[in-house]
């Protein structure tokens, strides 16, 4: 007993360490927000020990009588959220969503379309040499947009050469991906999309990272513009907990529901659904001024890092018009140091691999870049003037040494920036119950 006692101990100081460390660090990865106390409350309720395999109403099991209505609350919210016909919000994560929607549309030996991985893709539409989902897990062939590097984007006519030696060689893609993990700037689905439909490709649109902007109307809007089908984690910039969703046209709800369940899970983390729904109605109430906000920050971070003298990636398209802000710091060192040394100074941000890295010999371990997010420091309530000292805190820690003075900036700045705000009720943002 006085053993399991000790272990016990030991995780749960394990854990606030964690929660103090981040409260007094910069939490800059673009693909982490901070969820509202009500959200967390509701992950720890007693529906993170339940079953609920299948679609409300149409249970494997029994018990879920309110399960089902939280879950049927969840789906229309996320209707009014996106506008969209038919939700699932049963997928665990967003490479989950991906695979759902993969195994949807395409068998085993079809072709994809996405961007590579330098370029910004996501390794959940990999190839199989890479360890990448859609290769590895559904066997599909990956082919790569063409991309323009100097505008971070898609290049429409190149794609469009691509697409018709693909079919001329009988292998025209069956999912054409938009979205990714290095995501800029918004990219040009109408243009694809209508060219795609000449090759039979569906398109789809992988909105992990800009889920929360594009449902507060600041970023594009994917089904609008042409996107039968998207994908999203529910974590990033939207701020609810670790997991994922669809939304896609109603055609395509049956093939869906059948892909999530029994196709790519089976019981699918019931407590995270209550999390999201209340995440879709904080969303609905405050997102389109956090949207408004993160971009409006992501921006002043670029521009203040650039007039400092960083290399700040896109600078001929403004920067970035979402959360995310790409450094290339080969200047300094590879990326992975880079990380290294800003953790070190409780700077929380990663490596990236940028345009180039692989034809440089550079690879993911000891990529060109830093990719910097501002969802989770926005949501704690910074502003654009907060962003001008976290660029000159940035700066500081990536040309120089001085760990103890760029920590104690780090902790002054954090001090006052400790509540979650963008919520029905404001709570505080690192704190074990």
């Amino acid at each position: 007993m006085a053993g399991e006692a000790s272990e016990y101990k030991n995780i749960v100081s394990l854990v606030k360490q964690h929660e103090k460390w981040f409260s007094e660090s910069l939490p800059l990865v673009a693909s982490e927000n901070v969820a509202s106390r009500g959200v967390k409350e509701v992950l720890s309720s007693d529906l993170g020990q339940r079953y609920a395999e299948g679609w409300p109403g149409e249970r494997v099991y029994a018990g879920c009588k309110y399960i089902d209505q939280i879950e049927l609350a969840a789906i229309d919210l996320a209707k009014k959220l996106f506008k969209a016909e038919f939700v699932d919000v049963r997928p665990v994560s967003g490479a989950c969503a991906n695979l759902a929607v993969y195994s949807t549309l395409s068998d085993p030996g079809d072709t994809l379309m996405a961007l590579s991985i330098p370029n910004g893709g996501h390794i959940s539409a990999g190839k199989k040499e890479f360890s990448g989902t859609a290769g590895l897990v559904h066997g599909l062939q990956i082919e790569y947009f063409g991309f323009d590097r100097e505008r971070m984007n898609i290049d429409v006519d190149e794609t469009k050469k691509k697409l018709a030696k693909l079919k001329s060689e009988g292998r025209s893609p069956k999912i054409i991906m938009f979205g990714g993990s290095l995501l800029l700037f918004p990219q040009p689905v109408r243009e694809v999309s209508e060219a795609a439909k000449e090759f039979g490709a569906i398109p789809c649109y992988d909105a992990a990272h800009v889920a929360g902007l594009i449902a507060g109307g600041q970023f594009q809007d994917p089904l609008r513009e042409g996107a039968h089908l998207m994908t999203f984690s529910t974590h990033k910039t939207l701020f609810g907990p670790q997991g994922g969703a669809i939304v896609a046209r109603s055609e395509y709800a049956e093939g869906i529901k059948k892909a999530v369940f029994p196709g790519t899970s089976s019981n699918h983390h019931l407590h995270s659904v209550a999390a999201k729904a209340l995440t879709f109605a904080e969303f609905l109430k405050y997102g389109r001024p956090y949207a408004k906000d993160v971009v409006a920050n992501a921006r002043a971070l670029a521009e203040g890092l650039a007039e400092l003298g960083e290399k700040v990636i896109g600078e001929s398209m403004g920067y970035t018009r979402s959360h995310q802000v790409a450094l290339d710091v080969t200047k300094y060192a590879d990326g992975g140091m880079m990380e290294k040394k800003l953790e070190s100074m409780n700077i929380i941000a990663n490596r990236q691999l940028l345009p180039g890295d692989l034809q440089a010999g550079r690879h993911y371990t000891n990529p060109g870049g830093v990719r910097l997010g501002v969802a989770e420091l926005t949501r704690l309530g910074m502003n654009k003037s907060d962003m001008r000292e976290v660029a000159e805190i940035l700066h500081l820690a990536l040309t120089t040494d001085k760990a103890a003075q760029i920590k104690k900036r780090v902790a002054s700045l954090r001090k006052s920036r400790q509540t979650v705000k963008y919520s029905f009720k404001e709570s505080p943002a690192y704190f074990y119950h």
